[in-house]
Formats: structure tokens, sequence, C-alpha cells
């Protein structure tokens, strides 16, 4: 969006419905999870980012930004937010995924976490190779947010890493169930995302597996309607529901980054 509030508006305008705040990197009003901290969470301008977006109808999707970026987006939030595709901290300690006091939060925001995949987030011993992965990259000159130089340097350089299974994923499954509830849970595969995916879900043809072992662990019909498309599909709802009642509430924001952050350190890049 380019720290515009307009482009903000016509990206809405061209059907765009969700948006993660950030990548891999820091924008200019919000911590990603995977760089030094920089705003602690968000800028006043990142607050008014989310502020318009609940007033658009557009879901703020938390996957990517640092912990405290999702206390922080959770405060001024009026509408339900979404994690698109993270899995659970306390399972698996990767940066990118969801501690419990957020997970926890879910339930009063009645948003909702999908878990992703990804077999660094979602298996201990990958995560692990990962970090060492990650420091030897950055030793060796290589930026591990360049996604391609890195898959370079792994395939080059490092051992073979280790396996994530289906079993893991539904590890995470049960944990944002049992501490976000069943209305807070959804799968985000992020199958366009990695190279690599856990042994048993290389693609959308093995779902009616990992469904099978959540059954096999308890999980009822209507938790199961709930995990794969209700829980989603109420966030969306829900969303646009009180966007439209925003909008009877106040006007676009006309906030801009350079008057509303004028006391923050431009960001640069490395």
């Amino acid at each position: 969006m380019g720290s515009s509030m307009p482009i903000l508006r016509a990206l809405f305008q061209l059907g765009v419905r969700y948006m993660t705040l950030t990548h891999n990197h820091h924008v200019p009003w919000a911590d990603s999870a995977t760089q030094e901290p920089r705003l602690g969470g968000l800028s006043r301008f990142g607050e008014e980012v989310v502020r318009e977006m609940n007033r658009l109808g557009m879901v703020v999707d938390l996957s990517h930004v640092a912990a405290d970026t999702m206390r922080h987006a959770l405060d001024v939030s009026t509408a339900p937010i979404m994690f698109s595709h993270s899995s659970a901290y306390a399972v698996c300690p990767s940066p990118r995924n969801v501690p419990d006091d957020v997970l926890q939060r879910l339930r009063a925001n009645q948003g909702i976490c999908m878990v992703t995949f990804v077999p660094a987030f979602v298996n201990h011993d990958v995560a692990q190779w990962v970090r060492e992965a990650i420091d030897a990259a950055q030793a060796a000159g290589v930026d591990p947010n360049d996604w391609k130089a890195f898959e370079a340097f792994r395939a080059a350089s490092l051992p073979e890493t280790p396996v994530a299974t289906l079993t893991d994923v539904a590890d995470h499954l049960d944990h944002v169930r049992d501490i976000a509830g069943i209305d807070h849970v959804g799968i985000g595969g992020d199958f366009d995302g990695t190279t690599v995916l856990p042994e048993g879900l290389g693609d959308v043809s093995t779902y009616p597996a990992l469904i099978a072992e959540l059954q096999r662990r308890g999980w009822s019909e209507d938790d199961l309607v709930k995990l794969t498309w209700h829980n989603a599909r109420r966030v969306l709802h829900d969303v646009g529901a009180h966007a439209a009642d925003l909008r009877t509430q106040r006007g676009p924001s006309y906030a801009r980054i350079d008057e509303l952050d004028a006391d923050v350190a431009p960001l640069t890049r490395s």
C-alpha cells in the first residue's frame, strides 16, 4: 500500500479483502517477526492503518508480524483479525508462530488462527535446523530473507533438513483449539509459500488424511466443519458487517505517515 491510505482504499475497491501487515521485512509502520524490533509493534500511522482497514472491511492479517505487533494490532482493532498462515509458538518456538497469550485474545476478538504446514513452523527439530542455517548463511554473507539466495545456499552447503509430518500439524491444530477455542482455528496450508512440506501433506489431495487424524484424536463433525470453512467464513462476514456499521460513524482516514510518524526514524534496508 506504499504507506498511503488512498492506495489502501483503491486496493479495497479492486477487491482486496485482507492484507498482511508485513512480510519478512519491517514496513515503515509495523515490525515483522523476522527482523530485530524497530518500533515495538505499530507506529501511530500503523494504528491508523488498522482502523481504516476496520472501516473498509479489510481483514487485518497478523501472520509474519512480530509478537508485539500482534498484541498492538489487537489493542487497536475493533474487528476480528486473522492469522492466515501461522502455527502455535508453544508447540514450535518459531518467531513466525503465535504465542499463547495472543491465541487467548482471539476469543474476545472473535478472530482466527489458520495453522500453516511450513515444516520450520510446525516441527521443533526443523525450526532448530533453520535457526542454525540462518546463522550459517549470515556468516557467509547471504541474506536469509532473500528466499532464492538462501535456498541456493542451503542446498549447496548444508546437510539435509529434518522432516516434519502430518501429525506435527495436527498437534498445532489441537493446541490452537485448546487455547483459542474451536471457533477460532482454521487451516492455512501455505502450499505456494514453501518448497518443502510435511510428510503426508504434499498437496491438497492429502487433506482427508489430516481430517482422519483429527477424527482419531476426537474432533467432532461440528468441530471439523468449523475448522475447514465455517470459522474463516464467519470472520469475513463479521469484518464486513462491522465495517458497514463503522462507515455510518466516520468517514475515510486521510492520515499521512510523514505527519503521524514525524518523530520515527526512517526505515532503511540493510
